[in-house]
């Protein structure tokens, strides 16, 4: 049986996730918080833009803020559906019904240095295992592999099954990539899946180029 193609740049949207509380960050608007001059969400859209061929941004606070933002990037803003801000996956189903293309690619907005092939790589993966669901996992220093799920390429008809998913009172992530033939992908630094979880982790970065 010949392999389906991989998904190209122009089936494929990005959807930055921005939309949660900052619990860990003292409940600041994580994505708007500066980094070497810019918020973190324009470091993740830079790097985010040249692999999908559109973006969306999920957030649930300051709009006109991120509008202003992805303004460059041609991004639009996207939030969730449901109350009280129920997790990434409210994010993810925003973004699921508000694309037009047949794949999306999420990131969440405190990864200033995602890796340029994230959607050549999943894309790959996803066709070369006739998946639904392409994630991310890392090897870290100890040897631990670490999954990074909110990293995913997704098929866009997955939409109806996660709306049911999150209306019976789930949340869990990983719970509902299990109801679907998902595919794990190694990266080998696992720096640039480094996430900035609060202000103190920022200002010490704000010394640094990068993680670690």
């Amino acid at each position: 049986m010949e392999q389906a193609a991989a998904p190209t740049r122009e089936q494929i949207t990005g959807l930055l996730l921005a939309g949660g509380r900052g619990t860990r960050m003292g409940g600041a608007d994580k994505g708007l918080q500066t980094l070497h001059g810019e918020p973190l969400a324009t470091h993740v859209l830079k790097r985010l833009a040249p692999q999908t061929g559109a973006l969306l941004i999920s957030a649930n606070r300051h709009p006109d803020i991120y509008a202003a933002l992805g303004g460059p990037f041609g991004a639009e803003i996207v939030a969730d559906t449901l109350p009280e801000f129920p997790g990434p996956l409210a994010g993810l189903l925003a973004g699921l019904r508000a694309t037009r293309n047949e794949y999306l690619l999420s990131a969440p907005c405190d990864t200033p240095w995602l890796p340029g092939d994230l959607a050549a790589r999943l894309a790959q993966a996803l066709a070369a295992n006739a998946a639904d669901i392409a994630t991310v996992t890392t090897i870290e220093a100890d040897g631990n592999v670490s999954l990074h799920p909110v990293f995913a390429l997704l098929r866009t008809g997955l939409a109806d099954d996660l709306a049911a998913f999150l209306a019976a009172g789930e949340r869990k992530v990983r719970a509902w990539y299990a109801r679907h033939k998902t595919v794990e992908v190694a990266f080998t630094d696992e720096r640039a899946f480094y996430n900035i979880n609060s202000l103190q982790e920022l200002a010490d970065l704000e010394r640094h180029r990068g993680p670690g």
